[in-house]
């Protein structure tokens, strides 16, 4: 059986976007996350960033996709390696986070309000 190419395009698509959330939950989300959940403070900037991520995505408009939060990611990476900015050496300390970490926190959160099945392996 044959697979048009559009089909196999986009589940190489699909696939690269959850495996780029799923690289960034396992390096900043998870430990970040945590950090907010017992952090009131990192917990309100997570939440005013990702608010911010999500409009500049019209997320108002039409649903976030991995693809959208994906391709997001991907652009504040390309903007910090511009800037010379370079990825935490080790552990990150979440009392004082910096923007970019805050703004990647926040993409980790918006990508835990998506459907799980958009998250799966395909």
């Amino acid at each position: 059986m044959r697979v048009p190419y559009s089909q196999v395009a986009t589940r190489t698509a699909a696939s690269a976007a959850r495996s780029t959330l799923a690289l960034l939950t396992a390096t900043v989300g998870a430990a970040g996350l945590a950090a907010a959940a017992v952090r009131p403070g990192l917990l309100a900037m997570v939440d005013q960033h990702a608010a911010a991520v999500r409009d500049s995505l019209d997320g108002d408009r039409r649903p976030l996709t991995p693809a959208a939060l994906a391709g997001y990611v991907e652009g504040l990476r390309e903007a910090a390696r511009e800037h010379g900015l370079l990825p935490p050496a080790g552990a990150v300390d979440w009392t004082e986070p910096d923007w970019l970490l805050t703004r990647l926190l926040a993409v980790c959160a918006l990508a835990r309000t998506l459907d799980p099945r958009h998250l799966e392996p395909a």
